[in-house]
């Protein structure tokens, strides 16, 4: 049988950090059992689909979802339970590292939650301010150690090359970082995103991002630094003990098939009506998006039973460019059977901005702060 993933978000927040540019929502006021009635709706509407699948993992993502109480969370994954699931299913909630979320950690564990993505962002008070972030370098520190104890598997994130931070600060905090991973972690370095406060405050000059180089130096010492410690880079900004990577998330990568619930939502599942065309081998997939606005979701699915905004049958060559969107961020790349061989293809080769080797093409590890523009540039050749 198929497999398939299932994204949940939660699109509250207590506050709007000024780098984030996803799908989150600040509300005063936040009715938890109607968004349960919701969510439940939502997910039978979807029960067909859910019914040709065996789920291998389920993510709550946001926003926050650690606001939401437990028992909504159990109740969710209990719904989502009434399908075929893998005995080693993944059950991932992010969560932010605030003492009053770290209270119910054990209740998320009860729930069926048996992974944990806490989002520290920094071991440094004043680049936690700067960030945004309502939470403690003890706060963190502490919901790390607490996740240890409650959960076999968790991983946190961090964020680098900020602006006034020195190679050598980061250098300090990263190594003294080392202690607290288990098996995964998540460095990213800041990037300005269209929308967000962060990209107005760098339009007006209040700071000014670090040079490439300076990037590619931070980018560099942190490679060595993981390495060290056997946690190896699977994906751009992601490490794992080998074979502790995110199963999730890995689904996303290789252009596996995934049901999005929540509101902005993303799916992409196989198209099985008599006019889906088949795409090497394997059925179109139909893309759908949800309703971003929390209350405009709400509605939609108190009224329809789903908030899906938009539905289409993606063509091959949207499909064709997707799997290499993905993919490509991989260390492993794809798999040289997937790609077409154009021309694009064999100058990008010839000039070792890819490289091909065991079967799959790659971006060599000397390229990987180049990935975003390797990709966009390949793509752009074959359209």
């Amino acid at each position: 049988m198929q497999e398939c993933a299932v994204y949940v978000h939660w699109p509250f927040c207590k506050f709007k950090c000024p780098y984030c540019d996803f799908n989150s929502h600040v509300r005063e006021a936040i009715d938890q059992d109607r968004l349960l009635q919701a969510y439940l709706k939502e997910i039978s509407y979807h029960k067909l689909l859910f019914q040709r699948y065996r789920i291998k993992s389920i993510f709550f993502g946001g926003g926050t979802p650690s606001l939401a109480a437990p028992k909504v969370i159990s109740a969710i994954i209990d719904a989502i339970f009434q399908y075929n699931c893998a005995t080693n299913i993944e059950v991932t909630l992010e969560a932010n590292p605030t003492s009053v979320e770290n209270s119910k950690l054990v209740e998320y564990k009860a729930a069926g939650v048996n992974r944990v993505s806490i989002g520290v962002q920094s071991f440094n008070q004043d680049n936690l301010k700067f960030l945004g972030r309502q939470h403690t370098v003890g706060e963190a520190q502490n919901a790390i150690k607490l996740a240890a104890q409650i959960f076999d598997n968790y991983t946190f994130d961090l964020m680098y090359t900020l602006p006034h931070q020195t190679l050598e600060d980061w250098v300090k905090e990263l190594t003294a970082a080392l202690p607290l991973i288990q098996h995964h972690v998540s460095l990213y370095q800041l990037t300005i995103e269209k929308g967000t406060e962060f990209y107005s405050r760098v339009k007006h000059k209040e700071f000014v991002m670090p040079s490439d180089n300076l990037s590619a130096d931070f980018y560099n010492a942190t490679q060595e630094i993981v390495e060290r410690v056997n946690l190896q880079r699977y994906e751009v900004s992601n490490h794992a003990v080998p074979g502790r990577e995110c199963l999730h998330n890995l689904n996303y990568w290789q252009y596996g098939d995934y049901v999005g619930i929540g509101a902005g939502a993303h799916s992409r599942y196989e198209d099985h009506t008599c006019d889906g065309v088949a795409v090497h081998g394997q059925a179109s997939k139909i893309a759908t998006v949800n309703w971003h606005l929390p209350e405009k979701w709400l509605t939609s699915v108190e009224q329809h039973g789903h908030s899906i905004q938009n539905r289409e049958s993606l063509t091959i060559q949207q499909q064709y460019q997707e799997m290499l969107l993905m993919g490509l961020r991989l260390t492993n790349g794809v798999s040289s059977s997937a790609v077409l061989r154009t021309s694009a293809l064999s100058n990008m080769l010839q000039q070792g901005w890819l490289c091909e080797s065991d079967g799959r093409i790659k971006i060599p590890k000397q390229h990987t702060l180049l990935t975003e523009q390797i990709i966009k540039s390949l793509l752009l050749c074959e359209e």
